[in-house]
């Protein structure tokens, strides 16, 4: 199996904390759309005949697109992909993007699994990050999905916003569980360079919340979480039971997958491979038969560490068999060296053959992480 990521880089708005590829040059939008088929078309054997098990929009904002320029790309995508296998085909969108005449045209297309950026539910914060929607409004969206028959919806939050308070946490964690959503992804704020939040910051206009309150944070998510009867899968993302999310997995067990768009990645097993971060290079590359890309073969180390970054994320970990079988016993010996101290302070668990991060652990999964690391 394989799967598909299309990048939709249109917004309306740019949010203050974001620094995915996005543009607001809505003029662009059908000569992307052609040379996203055509880019399609151009790398049919990317993926070496792999049956296509995932399909995922992401972006930017992929619900900025109409229902005319979905079914060009899916069009283009059953022309040159088997589909048959695809279990899973998600569609990110935006609460205010979801009227009742966008969701019903959504119903008319083969998506099954939503993912709407919520972020929160507390006005002046969305109002400080620059969402376009109201808390009102993004629960009707999630109601108005529902009522079409959408039942795998997921919802994206941020936790250690300005000034957030373990109290409003717990109110916006309340809140998302009165959605009974299948799918909810917590993400902890980053300040990223060159966003305005980050210029604010900068500015001393608004405050990181403190170490102790993030890990109060995370420590109040975990528990409300599992109370609600999510599954804690990986670091930052809970599911009811049977709905994980198939595409992310994917990533976080070395599926191959193909990239398309502007400043998409691709992975096929023994290299990446990323477009460039530019709409209208990307465009006038494709309308000359051309792309515009760098690619990278990955040494032993690189994917070892990919290995080790993404499967410690994960609730499962990794078998130590299947470290030493890929990478061989040098590098096995490596880890569990390096393993020992943290396992005797209870922050991994070697349960026979696998290692995993415990529950203290995950607190402070980045610096296990990066200590299993080969530099």
């Amino acid at each position: 199996m394989a799967g598909i990521y299309i990048h939709v880089p249109f917004c309306k708005t740019r949010c203050a904390y974001c620094d995915f590829f996005s543009t607001t040059l809505h003029d662009l939008k059908s000569r992307y759309v052609d040379a996203l088929c055509e880019e399609l078309a151009m790398r049919r054997n990317y993926l070496h005949d792999a049956s296509i098990g995932t399909l995922y929009f992401g972006g930017g904002t992929p619900s900025q697109l109409s229902g005319n320029d979905f079914r060009r790309i899916f069009n283009k995508i059953e022309e040159v992909y088997d589909l048959d296998t695809c279990e899973e085909i998600t569609l990110e969108a935006n609460p205010d993007d979801l009227t009742d005449d966008y969701v019903k045209m959504l119903t008319t297309l083969p998506f099954n699994r939503i993912s709407m950026g919520i972020q929160t539910f507390h006005e002046p914060t969305l109002q400080l990050i620059g969402r376009r929607h109201t808390a009102q409004e993004a629960i009707e969206a999630v109601r108005r999905c529902q009522q079409h028959g959408f039942s795998n919806i997921s919802i994206d939050l941020i936790y250690g916003l300005p000034g957030e308070t373990p109290e409003q946490w717990k109110e916006d964690l309340q809140k998302a569980f009165s959605l009974e959503v299948q799918h909810i992804s917590a993400y902890h704020l980053t300040y990223e360079r060159g966003t305005r939040l980050w210029q604010m910051l900068q500015n001393h206009e608004i405050a990181e919340v403190d170490e102790d309150t993030s890990v109060e944070l995370f420590r109040i998510l975990c528990q409300e979480m599992h109370k609600a009867g999510y599954e804690h899968y990986e670091i930052s993302n809970f599911a009811l039971p049977s709905f994980r999310s198939r595409h992310n997995s994917a990533y976080w067990h070395e599926v191959p997958y193909l990239g398309c768009g502007p400043g998409a990645h691709s992975f096929d097993g023994d290299s990446r491979e990323w477009n460039v971060s530019s709409l209208q290079k990307y465009i006038d590359a494709l309308e000359k038969g051309q792309r515009n890309y760098e690619q990278e073969t990955l040494d032993k180390d690189t994917r070892y560490n990919e290995f080790i970054m993404t499967r410690l994320r994960t609730c499962e970990g990794f078998s130590l068999n299947d470290l030493q079988q890929r990478f061989g016993q040098a590098y096995h010996n490596y880890c569990q060296h390096l393993a020992a101290p943290f396992l005797k302070q209870g922050l991994l668990l070697q349960d026979e053959d696998t290692l995993r991060l415990s529950r203290e652990g995950i607190f402070v999964s980045d610096d296990i992480i990066s200590d299993l690391m080969k530099v």
